[in-house]
């Protein structure tokens, strides 16, 4: 063949090829705003965060107002509603982080209502990532915080006398999701969270993802951390590259359940890389997840960890340890609850 009938072989091809791309694009369309959240009660969470993505809001406020949603409810569980630490302390740990990789977080700190607030001021008014215990709480109040009653919520209090019985430190799988009692099944849905049959619930984890309406992403994760824990015990949520993590180029990626385990892979951060290799979020998370239970398969079976992921086209996909994990999503095309696949 020579020069001249190759290109224009070639020129005859192209229009071709440009059709085949630009049909694959519309099979797959980029899916923006959008954000998603851990467990059920994300569905209130992702309703704020709507608000601000839904009016060509940023990401990175529309994460803000989420997190803070969940922290306004006092009785729920996560935030100062949330279960104590052992000797009877709530202690909040908060992150938040932009397109730009610009991060701030807060930890161990107390008597503070909204420390994914606090958690962005670190990010923007400090040099700083990280501020903890009484020093994040000095920042917080020196930049108009106000310090909180240090009273347990009325679930808190039951719970935590109910647990001084026997002071075991046994969390349990999935709490967060298991209805104890038909009545509360009735009244929250198939995706209810735990009742004790005292009727307390327990806490968890909010973290949240979004993409916004120019495509950066944005994430924040809220926690009072384990029930009854060491006073002073940290866990993933408010490490970035553990509990969340973000980047432009890639997607972003939150997780929940056993703090430590996630610590130990540096757990989001992988989630994101897998991504940047080319899998999918939910692929991402199973490979992250995976990990965990390579490490120590005969632990793996007592704990649970969930990764939940969101990608550059609006792509989600979560994956846990055990069965039981939900999550939700919002976007233009769904409001819904999802189940995460699980590898045990």
């Amino acid at each position: 063949m020579n020069r001249r009938k190759f290109l224009r072989i070639g020129a005859l091809a192209s229009p071709v090829f440009a059709a085949k791309n630009s049909l694959a694009n519309n099979f797959n369309p980029i899916t923006k705003p959008i954000v998603v959240s851990t467990w059920a009660n994300g569905m209130p969470v992702n309703a704020e965060a709507w608000k601000i993505l839904s009016t060509n809001g940023t990401a990175l406020d529309a994460v803000e107002a989420g997190a803070m949603h969940i922290e306004n409810e006092i009785d729920c569980c996560v935030g100062l509603g949330g279960y104590p630490d052992r000797d009877g302390k709530v202690t909040l740990d908060s992150c938040i982080m932009d397109h730009k990789a610009n991060c701030g977080a807060v930890a161990c700190i107390e008597r503070i209502k909204h420390p994914v607030s606090v958690a962005r001021k670190v990010m923007e008014k400090t040099p700083h990532v990280l501020l903890v215990g009484a020093g994040a709480q000095q920042f917080a109040v020196e930049n108009g915080f106000t310090l909180e009653p240090e009273v347990l919520s009325e679930p808190a209090k039951k719970a935590y006398a109910e647990w001084l019985k026997k002071s075991e430190y046994k969390p349990v799988i999935n709490i967060e999701n298991m209805g104890a009692g038909k009545e509360q099944k009735k009244q929250n849905g198939p995706f209810a969270p735990a009742f004790f049959d005292d009727g307390t619930v327990n806490h968890d984890t909010m973290g949240l993802v979004a993409l916004d309406s120019v495509g950066n992403l944005s994430g924040a994760v809220t926690t009072s951390g384990m029930a009854f824990k060491l006073h002073g015990r940290v866990g993933d949520s408010p490490i970035i590259g553990a509990g969340l993590f973000v980047d432009n180029e890639a997607g972003a990626a939150t997780s929940t359940g056993t703090g430590e385990e996630v610590i130990r892979i540096c757990g989001t951060h992988l989630v994101v890389e897998f991504m940047r290799q080319g899998y999918s979020p939910e692929m991402a998370c199973k490979k992250a997840v995976e990990r965990i239970v390579k490490r120590d398969k005969a632990k793996a079976q007592t704990l649970q960890v969930g990764f939940l992921a969101l990608n550059k086209k609006g792509q989600y996909g979560a994956y846990a340890i055990q069965k039981g994990f939900v999550f939700s999503v919002k976007s233009e095309r769904e409001n819904v609850v999802h189940q995460s696949k699980f590898l045990i």
